[in-house]
């Protein structure tokens, strides 16, 4: 008997997500909650990455259990199949990253061989710091010699012949023995991800654990090289983030202006729409539509990119991207790549809305394609705009509903930015942490999926750290969530304990920082290694842990494992497709914990995942000597 579809109460948090999915009900618009329930049940055998298709002597179906139970043609048996795909899974969320990585590295070459010419350095002073750091001789060089010559040493770094990313030297010195130790330095980003693939062919790697730990190396590769390499290049061209309000949820669409909104992962892109859209001869073209003027939001991590530079609204996450359309107030939605559900398409087909690609990546049928380029990136970007501001006379505003008001947040905490409000020194968080006062750290990341109430898992699991006195990070589809719960807001440390209230208040910071997009979780890892040099421990040693609440991508899971791997105890509110194999499942739980001195932790209950993160810190603080409680000790 089939089940009764979910309520709108039953599928999201929030009342603008509750609004809109009655509407598209009304509109006849399928969402992604009633595509899972017609998907429902699922594939046991998928659900426990117990299939497998990667030779034509297949496909296979590994049956564990009862009288029948199966190998694979070739002879692969559980943990091999589970160990297969696995590792194709984090080869596949590394090569996503690390490849939006490397668009940031290209733009960077393009403005120092002045073939970008819509591209500059925002931050030459960190282009410098950067280039000192790699071994480069600054002397001398203008920023374009600067940008070439860094270029030069991070394109190595995609390479084979290295033996280790440069930003490795990041990380302690303990921690990077564990990995020498263990075979884990990453070498090269696509060199990782290339021997992953091959190792999981037929008849190559059969050793499950070997190929879990190659997993794991070819995710640091993402952390500390891919992602690391697109963090820090973006805040050279675009501008590393400092602290400043913003606003964020459906209520940034605006009834009277041309709304654009700019989807998926990467500034290049979106930097240029913003700058389209703010043009003289734009904003008049506007006005002659009948528009007020052009409004330009986010969505998911390109919208993160924009909102931390540049204070760009972000209307809404992972899962509020088909509900943003609905709203029937959108002249175009202007993509990248990563995350965009090709639903969009038809759902921006239903209304008046334009879908634009601009990545031959990424393209989706139906779509109009303005292939944007290094050269052509202005130009494309007005065509766009100029798209945009042609549909505006077609919106029907009767089937206009925009379903909130817009809520206020505090975005921007780059590294550099909490090191700034802490005085230039990782210090006074260093002394909170010490005293109690701030008990510990967790960076809370990205994504959102259908099988958990949306945003219900990110909220609930934040409200019970910071009222333990654990400082959060936040980064990617959990913004908007923190944002609408109001913790990403300076008054937000009323929800706070005692502790965390008072060193928030200090500081004059919310009790949740948003750091950025998901490849800057990269700055969570740099963020760490600082910490833990100041203290002379390794990373695995810190009171601090990571949560992927609501994770759905092969990015999530490689962001898990290089956490994981550079010592960061990972929360996951779902387990990975890897239960079919008890080998894969318990080195994920516990066996990792002997590699690299953290592992997994599964649990879908906020108040009980908070509850052993809240453990883990515990002992933490215990085994470095410090108190585990707030004494009230006066901080200055």
């Amino acid at each position: 008997m089939a089940k009764e579809p979910k309520s709108v109460e039953e599928r999201s948090l929030w009342e603008d997500a509750q609004r809109m999915l009655e509407k598209a009900a009304r509109d006849g618009v399928t969402t992604v909650w009633d595509r899972l329930e017609e998907q429902t049940p699922q594939c046991a055998f998928c659900d426990q990455g117990l299939t497998c298709n990667k030779c034509v002597m297949g496909p296979c179906r590994i049956n564990t259990k009862g009288p029948k139970r199966r190998l694979g043609v070739c002879g692969a048996d559980a943990d091999l199949t589970v160990a297969r795909n696995f590792g194709r899974f984090i080869a596949a969320g590394a090569a996503s990253h690390s490849d939006h990585g490397r668009d940031l590295l290209e733009a960077l070459h393009g403005v120092g061989t002045g073939t970008a010419p819509a591209y500059a350095v925002r931050d030459p002073q960190k282009l410098a710091r950067l280039c000192v750091e790699c071994g480069i001789d600054v002397a001398g060089l203008d920023t374009a010699a600067q940008a070439r010559a860094l270029a030069e040493v991070l394109f190595a770094d995609y390479a084979m012949r290295g033996k280790a990313l440069a930003f490795v030297s990041r990380a302690p010195e303990k921690r990077r023995a564990i990995w020498e130790k263990t075979g884990s330095t990453p070498r090269g980003i696509d060199r990782e991800c290339v021997e992953m693939l091959h190792r999981t062919h037929m008849g190559v790697d059969c050793d499950p654990a070997s190929i879990c730990l190659h997993a794991a190396r070819t995710a640091l590769a993402d952390g500390w090289g891919g992602s690391m390499i697109g963090t820090e290049l973006s805040d050279v061209l675009f501008g590393t983030p400092k602290p400043a309000k913003a606003e964020a949820n459906l209520g940034v669409l605006s009834k009277t202006k041309v709304n654009i909104l700019v989807h998926g992962h990467s500034p290049v892109v979106s930097e240029m729409i913003l700058a389209a859209a703010g043009e003289p001869d734009m904003l008049a073209a506007a006005r002659a539509a009948g528009a007020e003027g052009i409004n330009v939001a986010g969505l998911c991590c390109t919208g993160n990119e924009m909102l931390m530079r540049q204070g760009v609204p972000l209307a809404g996450n992972h899962l509020m991207t088909e509900l943003a359309l609905v709203t029937g107030a959108v002249e175009m939605i202007v993509v990248d790549y990563q995350c965009v559900m090709p639903s969009l398409v038809p759902i921006s087909a239903c209304y008046h809305t334009r879908f634009v690609t601009t990545s031959d990546k990424a393209r989706f049928p139906g779509a109009t394609h303005l292939e944007f380029t290094l050269e052509n990136a202005l130009e494309k970007a007005r065509e766009a705009v100029a798209l945009a501001i042609e549909a505006f006379p077609r919106r029907d505003p009767a089937r206009v509903e925009i379903p909130a008001e817009p809520v206020s947040v505090t975005t921007g905490f780059s590294n550099e930015a909490i090191l700034e409000a802490c005085g230039g020194t990782p210090e006074p968080l260093l002394k909170a942490v010490k005293i109690g006062m701030v008990r510990g750290v967790v960076g809370i990341v990205g994504c959102n999926n259908p099988k958990i109430k949306h945003d219900s898992l990110l909220v609930g699991l934040a409200r019970e750290l910071i009222k333990q006195d654990i400082l959060v990070l936040v980064t990617g589809c959990a913004t908007v969530a923190m944002g609408k719960a109001g913790l990403l807001d300076a008054s937000g440390a009323e929800q706070a304990g005692a502790g965390l209230a008072d060193f928030c208040g200090h500081l004059g910071i919310p009790p949740v920082l948003h750091v950025g997009s998901c490849v800057d979780n990269s700055r969570i890892l740099h963020l760490c290694a600082l910490l833990a040099d100041a203290l002379d421990v390794d990373i695995a040693d810190l009171p601090v842990a990571a949560s992927a609440p609501e994770w759905y991508s092969e990015k999530a899971a490689a962001i898990g494992l290089y956490a994981v791997a550079s010592g960061i105890p990972t929360h996951l509110g779902l387990p990975p497709n890897i239960l079919g194999s008890p080998l894969v499942s318990d080195l994920a739980l516990r066996g990792l914990e002997d590699v690299y001195g953290a592992a997994f932790m599964v649990e879908s209950d906020a108040a009980k995942a908070a509850e052993a993160i809240g453990r883990s810190i515990t002992a933490k603080r215990l085994a470095l000597g410090l108190n585990d409680r707030y004494d009230g000790a006066v901080y200055s």
